[in-house]
């Protein structure tokens, strides 16, 4: 399945051009009162939701898809883990570049870490990117994001995949500059999820997408997940050995070569195979 969040967090399933309205699915989700879960309660309770929404589907309202604002397909995502420098091909760039790299230490991931971009980054695509401190380069990083769906700790790579509610399209955007990675990469706006979640069914294998991204039709980045130094399974085990994974934390599994700037006006088209594309402005 597809599942988005459009227009006023309705709940849709993605059917080609269009979208089914399923909103009323939600109400199998349980109340909360303070204080509040600290994980995603739709995706906690995502079979329930999708089962309940497959039954609606035949009457649901029918929408075009380019008629509706794309929201991020995770509402409150407890926390968002990035993986930096984790395309060969990418560090090269990094290191090669002082516009990107500005004169910080860059290592290869093994080395360099993992590190969180703020939950207040995200946003949906067709709440577009509102670039700050534009007196400085703002880049684009195109990345497979996936949402975790279960409760996860010191989780075995074998085992990682079992561990995911889904995959979308994430662009990790970036002020190039001197300070710590965290900082410049999560200011509001700069987490764009989408266009919608793409169950695992949907996707397959991880560890063979194409990847692309172009600016005002301009390509930019296009590579595939099977050039990830660290894939989709050992980032889930690296990063459970540090903290404990909950229903709809992210995972951003890097960027590829061709990383570049963006300025207001622009317009970047982002696609993942068998999960969608999503068009994206910045102002």
């Amino acid at each position: 399945m597809k599942i988005c969040r459009f227009n006023d967090n309705r709940l849709g399933l993605v059917e080609g051009a269009t979208v089914r309205d399923v909103t009323a699915a939600l109400d199998v989700l349980p109340a909360s009162r303070y204080p509040f879960p600290t994980h995603d309660v739709f995706i906690a309770r995502l079979d329930a939701v999708m089962e309940r929404a497959t039954a609606l589907a035949s009457s649901a309202p029918v929408l075009p898809l380019d008629s509706v604002t794309l929201l991020s397909p995770v509402a409150n995502p407890g926390k968002i883990i990035a993986a930096p420098v984790n395309y060969a091909k990418h560090l090269q760039e990094v290191l090669a570049d002082q516009g990107i790299h500005h004169g910080n230490l860059v290592s290869e991931i093994h080395k360099a870490g993992m590190f969180l971009k703020a939950t207040s980054a995200v946003v949906g695509p067709g709440e577009g990117v509102k670039l700050v401190h534009t007196d400085r380069r703002n880049d684009h990083e195109v990345e497979l994001a996936l949402v975790i769906g279960r409760t996860a700790k010191n989780v075995n790579a074998a085992a990682a995949l079992d561990c995911i509610a889904g995959y979308c399209i994430g662009l990790d955007m970036t002020i190039r500059g001197p300070e710590e990675r965290s900082l410049r990469k999560s200011p509001d706006s700069y987490c764009v999820l989408g266009p919608w979640l793409a169950t695992p069914d949907e996707v397959g294998d991880p560890g063979s997408l194409q990847v692309s991204i172009t600016v005002n039709g301009e390509p930019r980045q296009d590579a595939s997940t099977s050039d990830l130094i660290l894939g989709v399974a050992e980032l889930i085990a690296w990063g459970s050995s540090f903290y404990t994974l909950h229903p709809g934390d992210v995972i951003l599994t890097g960027t590829p070569q061709g990383v570049g700037p963006v300025k207001p006006g622009d317009t970047m088209h982002a696609r993942i195979e068998r999960i969608g594309s999503m068009q994206v402005k910045v102002s």
